[in-house]
């Protein structure tokens, strides 16, 4: 699922800061590529023990990923459960303890940036 209105879209950044924001909150660069990166962070139920991920979907704007100086800009920011083996399944409903501490962690990583 998009997590509308999190004021994170269309935000820019330096790759070094990006990083170091998204880790202070438990984020994780992941996935990555030349011009393209993608933060996770993983969530738990504790009453099911399902796992969930919020995803912040990245492109640089200016340089490649390999320079900290690079300029990244956001451009979704996602919520998913995780399912075995490696996935995110997008369309399942998420628990709202869960979607609070994805809300608090996006509004305290928009705060970062700005």
């Amino acid at each position: 699922m998009i997590i509308e209105n999190s004021g994170l879209d269309g935000l820019q950044s330096e790759l070094a800061h990006l990083d170091d924001s998204a880790e202070q909150l438990g984020f994780v660069r992941w996935q990555w590529e030349y011009y393209r990166a993608t933060y996770d962070l993983k969530l738990e139920d504790q009453a099911t023990k399902s796992e969930y991920f919020v995803r912040v979907n990245t492109r640089a704007v200016e340089g490649k990923l390999e320079n900290p100086h690079a300029v990244l800009v956001i451009e979704h920011v996602y919520i998913g459960k995780a399912t075995f083996p490696h996935g995110l399944e997008y369309e399942s409903p998420i628990p709202q303890p869960i979607m609070s501490v994805a809300n608090q962690r996006l509004e305290q990583l928009k705060q970062l940036l700005a």
